[in-house]
């Protein structure tokens, strides 16, 4: 297969949009495409996720897609350009760098992190914005939590140590519970929020990932399940055929096969 070059890719997106291209191409807007781009990162993360290098070069070409695709929409318009995006990219690499590309000294890659939320910061303060302004509203809810929290740590509003987001755990946990005694299902709401954050916040606080942990344990809520159902087929019957008691049993013999 022979190689293409950026340029090639960008042109044929043009040809696409064209009064000769593709009428579905023709007929996407920038709304349309939103849940293609959140869809296509998801993939990239799921083939990275499962090892494959081919799938991850597939995935990755149809990110990019997307990328262009927004792109010559807005070239389109007049706003700007695939190259705006480029040039603007790079800059702001070079200048998140001063350690690379100027006098400024890391040693690590913590001093990287620290230096790289000043510069941020200094940007913001001159474009009159919050420091969680950084935070897409449209990340996924976990994660959303655990970068606004990260981003007001850096600037020292945070706990001092992760016993003290254990205790704010359990007065959560007590108000929910007050919640559905009081049987307030718009308290109930709130209160489980309230929680959930408490929890990425926990999760942070101890380094791990919230977002990645949950993720591992839906992996393997969906194998050890997978394999309770597999367990039955063999017999010919389904899962509701079963009572709770002969599910808990398989669930616990799949836990066991994982450990083995």
């Amino acid at each position: 297969m022979p190689k293409r070059s950026f340029d090639e890719f960008v042109a044929l997106m043009t040809t696409l949009r064209g009064p000769k291209g593709c009428p579905w191409d023709r007929k996407q807007t920038f709304e349309s495409l939103k849940p293609f781009i959140v869809e296509e990162a998801y993939e990239v993360v799921d083939a990275i996720d499962r090892g494959e290098r081919h799938a991850l070069a597939e995935e990755l070409g149809d990110f990019l897609l997307q990328v262009v695709f927004v792109a010559e929409l807005a070239r389109e318009e007049g706003s700007f350009d695939i190259d705006d995006v480029i040039t603007t990219i790079h800059e702001k690499l070079v200048r998140r760098h001063p350690h690379v590309f100027g006098d400024v000294e890391a040693k690590d890659a913590e001093q990287v992190l620290v230096n790289w939320e000043k510069l941020k910061n200094e940007e913001r303060k001159a474009e009159n914005k919050s420091v969680l302004a950084g935070v897409p509203q449209s990340l996924p809810a976990l994660l959303k939590a655990s970068r606004l929290t990260e981003k007001a740590a850096r600037v020292g509003f945070d706990w001092r140590r992760a016993e003290d987001v254990f205790a704010k755990i359990d007065e959560e946990i007590g108000e929910l519970r007050e919640a559905i005694d009081a049987k307030d299902p718009r308290k109930i709401h709130d209160e489980v929020g309230d929680l959930l954050f408490s929890i990425a916040n926990i999760a942070r606080k101890l380094g791990v990932s919230a977002e990645e942990a949950l993720q591992s344990s839906n992996r393997k809520f969906t194998s050890r399940f997978e394999s309770m159902e597999r367990a039955v087929r063999t017999e010919g019957r389904n899962l509701d055929q079963l009572t709770l008691e002969q599910m808990d049993s398989l669930w616990d013999e799949a836990k066991a096969a994982e450990r083995a």
